[in-house]
């Protein structure tokens, strides 16, 4: 067994807060929709604070990728990533800057990313330039599970820089990949860094049963007149039963010890999501945008059942698989996110984290500091008490004014040590109130 861990990132895309049994979700008609992923829970840690660098895809995927704030790169000023991209030289993580896979890669570490990429398209981006050895998956944000087209009707699924038309149900076709990767690993004598990126339970709204309904969805992906609750959850419930096979794998690779997991979603959810008792979901600064599931699982470390009220942020995840294989950051980008190794270790360790966001969507921002948040939409400023009213609908900013000013105050001294959001930066929405009724 390597004296470094495995590292395992499995990334869920729009999941929300309360979609997991284990986060409080309700049982599907067919009964419990995530019991692996609960299971990992009750035999690892789970955290009730943790939070995505963003409420919408792609800039929260710059973020995991350099273990930095996304606001640094020009890409991620896209809200998020479009089709319309394709081609750009600009859009996209620079392969020159250093990465989570580049990082541990350079140390040894084997790397792969099966799944969801949406960081830029190819010639000028891609997996295999940023770090990754192997690649399959999609590059855009989102493709139909059958077809594998995406939103603009071309097909968008990769082996390495190649298209690979490959028949299946995507959900199913990255687990299978995973697994087989994993196993050729597991023979080798390196530790290995997989980057697990589900499209699952993003739109469009459809099971291992609905290969149908592919050909009636091309051209519209966003499933506007379709989908409902009872899709979704099996949609989540065959990402869990892929989870478990890859939890099984590892059980008879004997490397399960050895082998950090971490699952999380890469922003709040989407229309047919339970984010209870949080308010809004993706494209929102609102607690519903940003605060997702998180769950690490390591025996050799983790004591099983923890709890965690820890603050974090997707970047901070990068940093702790980091120090957990003993790599540094590299000396010209030094990294904004923090690791939470201590408390994997010991979780009732807890330490002060502010956390920073800004979205053009809305004109939002919002800073979390302590109990508190300061939030801006609209051009209009509130302030909750998160720990007393995580809902958001007690706005303390007329009781309060001192500590709104100077929650305002340090949400600005940080913006301004970031980039400004460039003029030309667009905002994609997929629907809108003539689509569906305001949460």
């Amino acid at each position: 067994m390597h004296a470094r861990p495995n590292l395992i990132f499995i990334v869920a895309d729009d999941l929300g807060y309360a979609d997991l049994g284990c986060y409080g979700g309700r049982d599907a008609e067919f009964g419990p929709v995530s019991p692996v992923l609960d299971g990992m829970a009750a035999h690892g840690l789970r955290f009730t604070q943790g939070y995505s660098n963003s409420p919408v895809c792609s800039p929260t995927r710059f973020a995991l990728m350099t273990a930095r704030y996304q606001y640094r790169l020009r890409g991620a000023a896209e809200e998020p990533i479009n089709s319309r991209s394709r081609g750009s030289p600009t859009l996209g993580l620079p392969p020159e800057h250093p990465t989570l896979p580049s990082l541990l890669r350079h140390a040894g570490y084997r790397t792969a990313l099966i799944g969801k990429w949406h960081l830029g398209y190819p010639p000028a981006f891609g997996p295999l330039a940023s770090g990754y050895e192997e690649f399959f998956g999609p590059m855009s944000g989102g493709v139909d599970y059958f077809t594998h087209a995406d939103s603009a009707g071309r097909h968008d699924l990769y082996e390495g820089t190649a298209e690979r038309a490959t028949d299946g149900y995507l959900t199913d076709l990255i687990t299978q990949r995973a697994l087989d990767w994993v196993q050729r690993m597991a023979k080798g004598n390196a530790p290995f860094f997989l980057s697990l990126h589900y499209t699952a339970p993003h739109w469009p709204w459809e099971t291992r049963d609905d290969r149908e309904l592919a050909h009636n969805l091309k051209g519209s992906l966003f499933h506007l007149a379709g989908g409902n609750i009872h899709t979704y959850r099996r949609m989540i419930h065959h990402m869990d039963e892929g989870i478990g096979q890859l939890l099984d794998t590892l059980h008879q690779l004997g490397q399960m010890d050895n082998t950090l997991l971490v699952f999380t979603s890469d922003n709040g959810g989407e229309r047919f999501s339970d984010n209870w008792p949080l308010v809004g979901g993706k494209m929102d600064l609102t607690e519903g945008g940003i605060r997702v599931p998180y769950i690490a699982h390591w025996p050799a470390v983790i004591p099983a059942g923890a709890v965690s009220a820890q603050h974090c942020l997707t970047m901070d995840w990068s940093a702790t698989l980091l120090d957990a294989a003993g790599v540094m950051a590299h000396a010209d980008h030094p990294l904004d996110g923090v690791s939470v190794l201590p408390v994997l270790r010991e979780p009732a360790t807890h330490f002060a984290r502010p956390m920073h966001w800004r979205m053009n969507h809305r004109s939002q921002r919002a800073h979390r500091d302590g109990d508190w948040k300061y939030l801006r939409v609209d051009g209009n400023d509130y302030l909750f008490n998160i720990a007393e009213d995580e809902r958001e609908r007690a706005n303390r900013a007329v009781l309060e004014p001192e500590r709104l000013e100077r929650l305002r105050a340090a949400w600005q001294a940080w913006n301004d040590s970031m980039p400004p959001i460039p003029e030309d930066a667009t905002v994609s929405l997929g629907y809108s109130v003539k689509d569906m009724p305001q949460r």
